[in-house]
């Protein structure tokens, strides 16, 4: 894709989303159930889409909550649902919406006091200390957001009693019957007003913020934090962490400068990203430019995207990390300091992520689970403490407490920029530095994801390949060492193809929206080694879907 003329630079007015347009077209839009486009859709993070494309209306969020109330009530989950959202300006109205349908079905509804925002980690958190120790009256959770899309997306997720995302059991079933219900023109719909949703004795506003900000120091050395006296910058991208950073400085006595504190619905204060577009994604340069021009004020920095389920960390040597990169940092050094974790705790990553932490966990004797894309891959594993870490390579993960017990089940933004702090105040070093000395020991990776042509019937056809649709023995000049389908660690389908050599690999997943397929790509041997590989791979990859 080429680069954007204004990519990294200040979002023009002419680019800004018309936020009176957007909210009344949630209202005045009625989806068509009969264009695939326009029917509920739940992907690895729940239902997205755009008031104005009709893929997020009132009637989706409506069908959706309904479908979610008779999903709790098979499943006989009878605690609390705590509910968030984030600063896009649909979240507002599909968390309104959601609150009529689940007040008028007396669901008890936990929502954020003053209906300020509330990060995806939160919620999980919630839902797990809610349920510790308890065998019924357990709770899930809601959180409304499309994560770093742009500004006139909107997004609805569901987080079951384990507080990681749903599995595709949950998704498909949820998915099925709201597409169901708009099919009959929402009469299986019960809702009440707002103002009646909100003066329920079901919906009661809950902290959020407290507990959590409290919670902190069992899980990060913020005592080391403090001790450090760090300069640290945040931007929260105009996300829900706003309201979060405040607090943890004042209990934990550490300064932090919030470089950006706007909540603004059209994130005008944003730089754009690599397409030309407003997307508040943490991990692009592009997004994160401001922060990244202010680098050497401070001793470690870093952003969140809308929902704070990613983070982006920056560092006065490396400037913005790669999200693989400080994910290898962050393993090499939490597996040295974490002595209560259990002695065969895993190290737990996407197959699409770096092998760079494949040499890190070997080092450290610690066994490596690869686990298909998504999240809720490693709910499980952090919840029996047999993961001590889940991390993707799109810069989300999380980790256990000291003690080596759960801390959250979802991707944790927040405890991954303290973890940063946490490391440059122990060690005394930036995650940037420390990369670099994992590149002495064990190579140095290129690494790169780009996009190519797919039919819908292609990318149906690569999402059910064999490793025997691979017919060479060779990529790059090296011997292919596995073909993978099927994810290592569980053996779970990974949705496309995986092919590896003592020095790199290359993975094509179906992207879910567009006419694409994703390749993801990484060589040991340099950039010029890397591109052979990505070329190579198209090859295999066509020659595997003609048969």
């Amino acid at each position: 894709m080429a680069l954007h003329e204004l990519a990294g630079k200040p979002a023009p007015r002419s680019f800004l989303v018309n936020v009176p347009r957007l909210v009344s077209a949630y209202y005045t839009v009625a989806p068509d159930p009969k264009e695939p486009a326009q029917r509920v859709a739940f992907g690895t993070s729940g239902h997205r889409g755009s008031s104005l494309r009709a893929s997020f209306n009132e009637a989706h969020i409506l069908a959706t909550s309904q479908a979610l109330v008779e999903h709790r009530r098979a499943r006989g989950i009878t605690g609390p649902l705590f509910m968030g959202m984030d600063t896009h300006a649909l979240s507002e109205p599909a968390l309104a919406t959601a609150l009529e349908v689940f007040a008028a079905h007396g669901v008890e509804v936990r929502i954020q006091a003053g209906l300020r925002y509330t990060p995806t980690p939160a919620i999980s958190h919630a839902i797990l200390t809610w349920n510790r120790g308890r065998k019924t009256d357990l709770a899930d959770g809601v959180v409304v957001t499309p994560s770093h899309n742009p500004p006139d997306d909107g997004g609805f997720k569901y987080n079951p009693p384990d507080g990681g995302p749903a599995g595709t059991d949950v998704t498909k079933a949820v998915e099925a019957r709201a597409n169901t219900i708009l099919e009959g023109g929402l009469r299986d719909v019960k809702r009440v007003s707002f103002a009646k949703a909100m003066g329920a004795a079901t919906t009661a506003e809950h902290d959020f913020v407290g507990p959590y900000v409290a919670d902190l120091a069992n899980v990060v050395d913020m005592e080391a934090v403090a001790g450090a006296k760090l300069r640290i910058g945040i931007d929260p991208l105009g996300g829900a962490s706003v309201d979060y950073w405040g607090p943890i400085a004042e209990r934990y006595r550490i300064v932090l400068d919030i470089v950006n504190p706007v909540v603004d619905p059209t994130f005008a204060f944003m730089t754009l990203d690599r397409d030309g577009k407003i997307r508040m994604d943490c991990s692009s340069p592009y997004a994160m430019a401001g922060l990244i021009g202010l680098k050497d004020r401070f001793d470690v920095a870093f952003g969140n995207d809308v929902d704070t389920d990613r983070h982006g960390i920056v560092t006065p040597t490396a400037g913005l990390m790669n999200p693989n990169h400080y994910l290898s940092v962050a393993i090499a050094y939490l597996f040295r300091h974490r002595p209560d974790w259990r002695a065969d705790a895993a190290v737990g990553k996407t197959l699409v992520s770096s092998s760079m932490i494949d040499r890190v966990a070997k080092d450290l004797g610690r066994r490596l689970a690869e686990v298909p894309v998504g999240f809720k891959w490693f709910v499980d594993g952090l919840v029996d403490g047999s993961f001590g870490f889940g991390g993707e390579e799109s810069a989300g993960a999380s980790f256990l407490r000291k003690d080596g017990t759960v801390w959250t089940t979802d991707k944790d933004g927040i405890l991954l920029d303290l973890l940063a702090c946490e490391i440059r105040a122990v060690t005394g070093r930036d995650p940037g530095e420390l990369y670099e000395e994992l590149e002495g020991r064990f190579g140095s990776p290129a690494y790169e994801r780009i996009d190519a042509p797919a039919t819908r019937e292609q990318k149906a056809a690569l999402g059910k390949l064999s490793p025997e649709a691979v017919r060479t023995d060779s990529l790059a000049g090296e011997t292919i060492v596995a073909r993978l389908t099927k994810a290592p660690a569980n053996g779970a389908p990974i949705g496309g193809l995986k092919v590896v050599t003592e020095s790199g690999w290359f993975a094509a997943r179906p992207s879910g929206t567009e006419d694409v397929y994703k390749l993801y790509a990484e060589s040991f041997k340099g950039r010029d080694h890397l591109k052979r590989i990505q070329d190579e791979a198209r090859e295999i990859v066509a020659a595997a879907l003609r048969g």
